[in-house]
């Protein structure tokens, strides 16, 4: 597959990783209305940290308002190859190993950047690939491959281009190893070239980039990483009908709808302090009742 080669900056006060601006245009396209009144059109990367920064926000928004939107997942393209690489203050996979670090705190995410500095991705071109090869198999699938590849390659340092990971994430996640490759070898390929166009088309320049739309095609854009306010405005207003929906924080409610949670993921949907989430959650691992994956900054708490 032909491509160009990119910049992977990632600004922690803007909360976006850019692509180059003339890789991007502004022609508008129209998008087929979702069956929900609204739909999320998400853009995003594997190896994006903005991207990696807003989980806390998107799985309290679906705790909120999850009747009203789904999401639809798009991969951007963020890292063709180092080739002819012309990046700013990220110039190549040792730079890319700080950036990681800070970036970890800024969000309160567990991130490790050493895994540019022992075994860097040529591109995160394959696991994007490798995602559209799991929608093939159902989108529930799919989102959690994704979800498993992102927490190979921000807290296991494990480099989520090379064929034996994300088969191993495959077969974590219930997808069936042999049709994946088939598909990651075969159709996946367009699926993501047909995700890349339509970024051009939409004038998409960095990830995350969210496009919340309405059955009428109208849109709002939230832009990069943003607290949680700003997509539950957005969302609203399109459809201000939408009605926040309670939903219990008990850890075992919680542990049930999401069977892997970083500390400041439980914070924000507990509605905790980070510091006061990860004494609690220590307290429930000490007990027994839910375990742990540490990570050099910061843990995966795991339902047991």
């Amino acid at each position: 597959m032909e491509t160009k080669p990119t910049m992977m900056h990632c600004d922690m006060e803007t909360g976006v990783c850019e692509i180059p601006v003339g890789q991007a245009t502004t022609e508008e396209t129209n998008i087929a209305a979702a069956q929900k009144p609204i739909k999320l059109l998400y853009f995003t990367d594997p190896i994006c940290s903005s991207c990696w920064g807003i989980d806390p926000q998107l799985k309290k928004l679906a705790l909120e308002y999850g009747p009203y939107f789904e999401v639809e997942y798009r991969m951007g393209g963020l890292l063709p190859s180092w080739e002819a690489y012309g990046g700013r203050d990220v110039n190549g996979p040792a730079s890319v190993a700080q950036h990681w670090e800070e970036a970890g705190a800024y969000y309160e995410m567990p991130i490790d950047g050493d895994l540019w500095l022992e075994d860097p991705l040529p591109s995160s071109y394959p696991p994007s690939i490798a995602f559209k090869a799991a929608q093939l198999q159902g989108e529930d699938k799919a989102v959690k491959f994704l979800r498993r590849i992102k927490e190979m390659i921000f807290l296991e340092k494990k480099n989520i281009a090379r064929w034996e990971n994300l088969a191993l994430a495959a077969e974590q996640t219930g997808l069936d190893v042999a049709q994946l490759k088939s598909d990651f070898e075969g159709k996946a390929v367009t699926l993501f070239q047909e995700d890349l166009a339509l970024a051009r088309q939409l004038g998409v320049r960095g990830f995350p980039t969210i496009f919340v739309l309405d059955q009428n095609d109208n849109r709002v854009l939230v832009y990069g990483s943003r607290p949680y306010e700003q997509y539950e405005q957005a969302l609203l207003q399109l459809h201000p009908e939408a009605k926040k929906q309670a939903h219990d924080t008990a850890y075992t409610s919680i542990f049930a709808k999401y069977s892997t949670l970083t500390t400041k993921e439980f914070a924000v949907i507990a509605g905790m302090r980070t510091i006061e989430a990860e004494v609690y959650l220590q307290e429930l691992h000490t007990q027994g009742k839910i375990g742990k994956y540490a990570s050099k900054n910061g843990a995966l708490w795991l339902k047991q």
